[in-house]
């Protein structure tokens, strides 16, 4: 056992006017204090209280209980800690580490707990445009959009000189009859088509849809806004928009060719797009016959739709032939990419291969979004408390992803993804001790990743007060 004294016990901010330190002492498993990870990052970034503010509280300020924050911080934090139902706030309303992130330890009244239930954060989930009897807390989805975008600007020091925005819509699955669902026969489910748009693993969008529209509508109206806002704090940034064929639209791209943004987008396939490469396919296709392996050529050149465009743009064609299981056999491949970027500056195999085929990154932090942080837990009945549940889960994505960024970005875990990250450093189990001065987390000596934790903690710490 170590003692308090040790040079292994470090702190955390205060509570209630009482120190909150921690220390790998062993003791009994009854919390998770991996999660004060989580409220470090909180402060570096100052993510809750940004998104706290963007939500009115009509509610009579002498009664309130739980403020706004609380609430939404509690929502945010349980999430990246894998609660992901509200069900499960009736017992973290007692969690003594939970109600250490919620900054605060007591209730005012002597029959509710520290933290929020299940009922007053579903109030909070189905708010209202317009206060009404019960739901009297609302948000401004404006001000919650633009909280994306400005995190990720805040997270650069020097403006780069070009940047990535990756945009691609994706499927949302429905099991009731929520407002906005509908059947969309690529995914074949019914199902909401929500937009996302990375930089990186930095999130700047998740717009939920309904299911009955186009893949790319709304894209033009969201990169204005994310582009419009980028550029007042970066004037002279390179901005170049990624995505596959549900994009290549005529808007979006003429709208990036009137607005000075680069574009590199994938192209469906068609019979005169293949014809344009039918020498490319035979080559590909004789040489992949006599030795047996996948053989690529590309070809370059300028094309145009016969009525859909307004202009000639550039074209770059993989012609690929694939083999099959037994010699001789096998079948073409052929992909296509149009872009704005020039031959000068890119070569045609290298476009495709380096530039466009990262776009795939994305597609790990869209599952972290849904498979790690629970965003397609859209159950409620319509679209405004769903978008809501999509926020907080983006919110959490967010936060997971700056404790990476800042605390773990000398460690194994600097590229781990966001479920590995909550597994190894903040499911931990760790007795709570509260005195009147301080509060204490005694972690067990048996954890196997105590250096990253700490490592972590003081990354955190020096960003908070740098």
């Amino acid at each position: 056992m170590r003692t308090e004294c040790s040079a292994d016990l470090f702190g955390f901010a205060p509570v209630e006017g009482r120190a909150v330190v921690a220390a790998f002492d062993g003791g009994k498993m009854t919390s998770e204090a991996g999660a004060m990870l989580l409220g470090a990052a909180d402060r570096t970034i100052g993510l809750v209280a940004r998104f706290a503010g963007c939500f009115t509280d009509h509610r009579a300020a002498d009664l309130v209980e739980h403020t706004v924050a609380s609430l939404v911080g509690q929502r945010v934090f349980g999430i990246a800690l894998g609660y992901e139902d509200l069900i499960d706030h009736d017992q973290l309303r007692h969690d003594p580490v939970m109600a250490v992130l919620g900054g605060k330890l007591e209730a005012k009244r002597s029959d509710c707990a520290p933290l929020a239930g299940k009922s007053t954060l579903n109030r909070l989930e189905l708010s209202r445009a317009e206060p009404s009897r019960y739901h009297k807390i609302s948000y401004d989805a404006a001000l919650i959009e633009a909280v994306f975008v400005d995190g990720f600007l805040d997270a650069h020091a020097v403006p780069p000189p070009q940047t990535t925005l990756d945009l691609d819509a994706t499927d949302d699955p429905l099991h009731g009859h929520q407002e906005g669902r509908f059947f969309h026969g690529y995914y074949d489910n019914y199902c909401y088509l929500p937009l996302y748009v990375f930089c990186g693993r930095h999130l700047l969008a998740s717009k939920l849809r309904p299911a009955n529209i186009d893949g790319s509508a709304g894209s033009v109206a969201e990169m204005a806004r994310i582009i419009a806002r980028i550029r007042q704090r970066w004037p002279g940034v390179r901005i170049l928009l990624r995505a596959d064929s549900g994009f290549a639209r005529e808007a979006l791209m003429a709208w990036c060719e009137d607005n000075a943004v680069d574009f590199l987008f994938g192209l469906a396939r068609n019979t005169r797009l293949v014809e344009e490469i039918k020498a490319e396919l035979a080559a590909a296709a004789e040489l992949g016959q006599k030795t047996g392996k996948p053989t690529r050529r590309f070809r370059d050149f300028t094309w145009q739709t016969r009525d859909s465009w307004s202009r000639q743009r550039r074209i770059v064609a993989k012609a690929e032939w694939l083999p099959g299981a037994t010699p001789g056999t096998g079948e073409a491949n052929p992909r296509f990419v149009v872009t704005s970027l020039s031959r000068e500056e890119h070569e045609a195999r290298h476009l495709y291969e380096k530039l466009y085929c990262a776009r795939g990154e994305m597609e790990n932090r869209i599952k972290e979004c849904q498979l790690d942080l629970y965003a397609d837990r859209t159950s409620a009945q319509t679209m405004r408390a769903n978008q809501l549940r999509l926020w907080f889960a983006s919110m959490a994505y967010v936060l997971i992803c700056a404790l990476r960024r800042i605390g773990l970005a000398h460690t194994q875990f600097a590229r781990a993804s966001c479920g590995t990250i909550r597994l190894k450093l903040l499911k931990i189990g760790a007795l709570v001790r509260a005195s009147v001065r301080r509060i204490k987390l005694a972690m067990p000596t048996a954890f196997p990743y105590q250096a990253e934790y700490r490592a972590a903690h003081a990354a955190l710490s020096a960003a908070a007060t740098a």
